[in-house]
């Protein structure tokens, strides 16, 4: 069964009993979903496969599930915003003022929710499924925790605390140019792109330990795994300005 770290399933809330009667089918149908996701992988979800494990003929599980794309968004949302809630949640307990412990948070929060919940961290940050392509509705969700990433370092700026930016190469400067547009001039393109690697490291290795690619490089038990991955986010902090460097 699918260990639930974060919001439920996102369903707004009912105010009729035919509301009411929706929300709870939807649930079950997303319930069922999960443990076919788990036993067969996101390429083999059939929604008419999710209907016969609700009890329901293909025709009625149509009303609440138009077809197999559209459940497979709503696992995704629901993954995103388990996993965002999760990492807001960890990072929002630490005082505000303590930059590296925010950051140390947010990493464990990933950390946890995906060894919590391995199919649905698959499902968001693995392989792509064949023929889906995920819709505009998933794109909120997915920012969450780049978000309080995001505000950690605006945070370290507004702070003066942030290291002093190296020179960005103008084509480099370019490359991150959306995201910057979209931040404003709280953030250099040197911090930005130190952001953007901090990201790509924590979510990297997270994904290396859950796929299976430290085998035979760390240590396979619990506590070797936590100090690897503890050492690796303090020297992504380190590379941020959030922690001083090693001597």
């Amino acid at each position: 069964m699918r260990q639930t770290v974060g919001m439920p399933t996102p369903v707004d809330a009912p105010r009729t009993a035919r509301e009411r009667a929706r929300a709870e089918i939807t649930r079950e149908i997303l319930d069922a979903a999960r443990i076919r996701l788990a036993e067969e992988g996101a390429t083999a979800l059939s929604l008419r496969a999710v209907a016969r494990d609700v009890g329901m003929v293909s025709s009625a599980v149509y009303r609440y599930v138009p077809n197999r794309d559209a459940l497979l968004t709503m696992l995704i949302v629901d993954a995103y915003d388990s996993l965002g809630a999760a990492v807001e949640r960890a990072e929002a307990a630490v005082p505000r003022a303590d930059a590296l412990g925010r950051f140390m948070a947010t990493c464990h929060g990933v950390r946890a929710w995906a060894l919590a919940n391995p199919h649905e961290y698959a499902l968001i940050y693995g392989s792509p499924v064949p023929g889906y392509a995920a819709p505009a509705d998933t794109v909120a969700p997915a920012s969450r925790v780049p978000n309080v990433l995001v505000a950690i370092i605006v945070d370290l700026t507004r702070s003066g605390r942030a290291p002093e930016p190296d020179e960005v190469p103008a084509p480099v400067a370019s490359a991150v140019e959306p995201v910057l547009a979209v931040l404003g001039p709280s953030l250099s393109a040197d911090l930005m792109l130190r952001g953007l690697a901090a990201w790509s490291a924590m979510f990297g290795t997270v994904s290396f330990e859950l796929f299976g690619h430290l085998h035979n490089v760390v240590a396979s038990g619990p506590r070797a795994r936590k100090a690897y991955f503890d050492e690796q986010m303090r020297r992504v902090a380190t590379g941020l300005g959030l922690a001083p460097a090693a001597r």
